[in-house]
């Protein structure tokens, strides 16, 4: 090919390469940063910064700015991790991680129902919650009184559950416990329940916030 034509060829192909459409990058609307910058500036005012914003960064869109539906969300959120605890107690009660004797099934047994109790309880609170933004004076305050009484609640059933099992722990430590695998269930039922106490108090927080913040 003489050097005209490949020079011909050349400009030829070059409209298809500089032509070409940019690669589209991921955008994120300015709205819903926004939100999101709200849910973080929350839950910097909870126990828990880091998990309260890890857990509920994903409803953004939904609260939309709204802390009365943000501390709703939390509920429901607290509620999700109070089932899934519930879930594996019965699961141990059952018998399904090995045997539990003694006290150690006594205290499932309590622990069972002390988490079911927290469960009505955050249920409740987030009933309350729901649709407060269109109330208007006292009733506003009436629903959140009401949901601040039923999160404390359940916070109170929650570290009645971990008390029982360091009992629990104490009795099976001077050869009181009656048999079984009390240390390993104390141990546990003490790390899980621990996690959803701090789910229950920092939507506990953002319960109270609606106090001054609302």
């Amino acid at each position: 090919m003489t050097p005209t034509a490949t020079l011909f060829f050349s400009f030829l192909f070059l409209p298809f390469v500089y032509c070409a459409p940019p690669l589209a990058t991921p955008t994120t609307s300015p709205s819903l940063n926004g939100h999101t910058q709200f849910i973080r500036s929350r839950c910097n005012l909870t126990h828990y910064p880091d998990l309260c914003f890890s857990s509920l960064s994903s409803y953004a869109a939904a609260v939309s700015g709204s802390l009365p539906e943000l501390a709703r969300v939390a509920a429901n959120v607290t509620l999700a991790r109070i089932h899934v605890f519930r879930t594996h107690v019965s699961a141990l009660r059952r018998g399904g991680s090995g045997e539990v004797l003694g006290r150690a099934a006594a205290a499932l047994r309590d622990c069972a129902e002390q988490m079911g109790d927290a469960a009505d309880q955050v249920y409740r609170t987030s009933n309350e919650l729901r649709g407060v933004e269109a109330l208007v004076g006292m009733e506003v305050t009436w629903r959140v009184s009401n949901a601040q009484t039923w999160m404390s609640a359940a916070l109170t059933n929650e570290e009645s559950c971990s008390d029982g099992f360091h009992e629990v722990a104490a009795a099976s430590s001077d050869g009181s416990g009656g048999g079984g695998s009390g240390i390993d269930v104390e141990t546990d039922i003490c790390r899980r329940v621990m996690r959803v106490k701090q789910y229950t108090s920092n939507a506990l927080a953002l319960v109270n916030s609606l106090v001054d913040g609302r």
